[in-house]
């Protein structure tokens, strides 16, 4: 036993020192990098200590991919970097991604680079780095599986290939990525992700080099992004076809016994006032389903209606809906910027790119809807706060930005990035009118800078900022809607009983109730009126009120004191039912009053009443050579005195003489006929 023990405690002891670690764990490619790193002739050159030993790692992939060493990057950087970017404090993050941006816009010069694990592996690496750069950062991860990365490391790296991210969009791509893994991406699911990309870009490339539509969309150079209604289990109705989906126009083609009848085309890229929004449909004209698309256009006589019959839910009505307005929104765009040639071609890809991304989240997600108005980017700018800002943003660097077909890459303090174009080219999609080849080494200033942040950065910051203050505002609105008329007649009343209480007191000055206050009214607004000085008095009020707010913004310091509503009784159903129709009633008695209102003006105006016709003529006569020759303070000031004194003791008696004469002269002046026409049975029926 002693033996036994003695082995054991000396075995124990050995693997704490180390000299069994290849026994007690499996080595990871990681630890293997690590170790041929410092193991190699020029180590103390590669080995950087202010970088932490992933950060080493991703450096020394990068210098194998653009033949450089690590010195001799570290010698660029400093040339091409500003003092505060190659500051100590930020040196480690921000020489990361020099390297990280550099490598990436070497990797995707190879054709259909996608389809390499080892690309999809580094680009995830890097975003682990990029959390962890300096050897200060501990403790440090394992370049392996089973680790993962925030939203910020995605949101850096991925967008410096466009057709992964986009820096618009990217929180909320991350956010379908991570949605079952606790706001973590793994690698499986990122690998996942550029494995269905893949194959969404070969689908994209097989569907736009096909005859589908060739006689009608080949003098544009149209793409077919999607296609729909191909399958009886899954039809679209317009009545029965199939529904294409191009970078210019939608098509519609009626479904015969073998074949397709000739696609009816609904132009998405000239300006046509467009209208396309959800609808409900349902057969023989009801409203029952909410499945459906609704297009309008100056082109079209009647509005168009396709249907997306769906057992539950209307998941697939939502994404065509979104990928439509994604085509009509960056046209919109293209005309509003006057954007031609090459720009107006990367800012199409860059529609098309979203498009093909969101095919391929949802191919992971199948299982889970997905919100795809928020995965596109000019969905996302239509409806963001400060989207317009965004857009500009994307508008201005479009226009700035240079391609030069004789030079290779272009830097700007270390920004690098790769145009849509070139990117297309590598993924094997020929895309606008220039041939795609000149442009394939072509590197250009992008949407992200190394260690700053761009104007377009700036603008989507700024926005979500407003997006969040937004959300947080409608909780609140959400937060204080009440049930019921009665219940919400009664929050009305509370609010507005300042109102109430200023009215009120108006109203005793008017009639002279106290007639020393409405004489001491009367003639300081008199004199006010006189002087004109109605603008000082106005700016005074406003003034006291804005002194009011920030008085009560310096003084809160808790949370607002509740509104607090005395609630109506409860009622019952029928109770609840014969308010409804007594408030129906009362509206429909205002809006006859109403009507009675504008017929006898009209009676009027057409002289069906002579004498009164005359008067009202001599009424108005009388008041525009007023208007003319009288200055306006003095018309105000008469027009103020006469109102405010009609019920003062002076004046009760023949004020009230005067409206009983002027209310008997409207009751005499008949009513304009009216002739109803109702609609003819038949053609509605038809």
């Amino acid at each position: 036993m002693a033996v036994v023990s003695k082995t054991r405690n000396m075995l124990e002891g050995l693997v704490k020192d180390g000299s069994f670690k290849w026994l007690s764990r499996t080595r990871s490619l990681f630890d293997e990098e690590i170790e041929e790193l410092r193991r190699s002739p020029s180590a103390g050159n590669g080995w950087l200590q202010e970088l932490s030993p992933p950060a080493n790692v991703v450096i020394h992939r990068c210098s194998k991919i653009l033949g450089l060493s690590t010195c001799q990057l570290r010698e660029n950087f400093d040339v091409e970097a500003s003092d505060s970017i190659k500051h100590d404090s930020n040196f480690a993050r921000n020489f990361l991604e020099y390297c990280c941006f550099l490598a990436l816009s070497c990797s995707i010069q190879v054709i259909n680079f996608l389809d390499d694990k080892n690309f999809r592996r580094l680009i995830f690496d890097m975003m682990i780095s990029w959390e962890f750069p300096a050897a200060s950062s501990q403790p440090f991860p394992s370049l392996d599986d089973d680790a993962t990365v925030g939203i910020e490391a995605f949101s850096r790296i991925s967008p410096a290939v466009p057709i992964i991210c986009n820096v618009i969009v990217a929180d909320k791509i991350f956010e379908v990525l991570s949605d079952s893994t606790s706001s973590r991406l793994h690698f499986s699911t990122f690998n996942k992700y550029l494995i269905r990309l893949e194959r969404v870009i070969r689908k994209f490339q097989s569907q736009s080099e096909s005859s589908l539509l060739s006689s009608q969309r080949l003098g544009r150079g149209e793409k077919v992004l999607e296609v729909d209604g191909t399958t009886a289990s899954q039809p679209v109705i317009e009545h029965v076809g199939r529904l294409t989906l191009t970078d210019h126009a939608l098509y519609f083609e009626d479904h015969r016994v073998v074949s397709y009848d000739k696609a009816k085309m609904y132009d998405l890229a000239d300006e046509l006032q467009q209208i396309i929004r959800s609808e409900l449909s349902g057969p023989w004209g009801t409203r029952l389903f909410d499945t459906a698309v609704f297009y309008k256009s100056n082109s079209l006589l009647e509005p168009v209606v396709m249907e997306f019959p769906e057992l539950k839910g209307h998941t697939r009505r939502d994404y065509w809906l979104a990928i439509i307005r994604e085509v009509l929104y960056v046209h919109k765009f293209i005309r509003k910027f006057h954007l031609s040639g090459l720009e107006r071609d990367e800012v199409l890809l860059k529609a098309i790119f979203g498009i093909l991304r969101v095919q391929a989240l949802k191919e992971i997600s199948s299982t889970i809807p997905i919100c795809c108005e928020t995965l596109l980017m000019f969905n996302v700018c239509d409806k963001l706060p400060c989207g317009d800002l965004i857009l500009e943003s994307v508008a201005n660097m479009l226009t700035m930005r240079e391609i030069d077909r004789g030079s290779a890459t272009m830097s700007v303090n270390g920004m690098y990035s790769i145009s849509g174009l070139a990117l297309a080219s590598k993924l094997g999609v020929a895309f606008g009118t220039s041939s795609c080849n000149a442009y394939a080494n072509t590197l250009v200033v992008g949407e992200i800078a190394v260690g700053d942040q761009t104007p377009l950065e700036k603008a989507v910051k700024k926005a979500r900022s407003s997006y969040e203050n937004v959300i947080l505002a409608q909780a609140t609105v959400d937060g204080v809607k009440v049930g019921g008329i009665d219940t919400n007649l009664a929050v009305m009343k509370e609010l507005l009983s300042p109102i109430t209480h200023v009215w009120n007191w108006i109203l005793l000055l008017l009639y002279w109730e106290d007639p020393w206050k409405s004489l001491a009214f009367c003639l300081v607004s008199t004199y006010i009126l006189f002087k004109g000085w109605l603008g000082h008095a106005l700016a005074s009020f406003l003034f006291f009120l804005a002194l009011f707010m920030l008085l009560n913004r310096c003084v809160q310091g808790g949370p607002i004191d509740e509104l607090k509503v005395m609630a109506p009784p409860a009622m019952n159903a029928m109770e609840q039912l014969l308010g409804v129709q007594t408030a129906v009633s009362q509206a429909e008695n205002l809006i006859q009053e109403a009507n009675i209102l504008l017929l006898k003006y009209r009676a009027l105006l057409l002289s069906l009443f002579p004498q009164a016709t005359e008067r009202c003529a001599v009424v108005l006569l009388v008041i525009a050579l007023v208007l003319a020759f009288v200055p306006v303070k003095y018309i105000f000031v008469v027009a103020f005195l006469e109102l405010f004194t009609r019920y003062s003791p002076l004046r009760r008696a023949n004020t009230e003489r005067f409206q009983r004469r002027l209310r008997d002269w409207w009751f005499s002046i008949p009513a304009a006929p009216v002739a109803l026409e109702r609609y003819n049975d038949d053609k509605k029926k038809r």
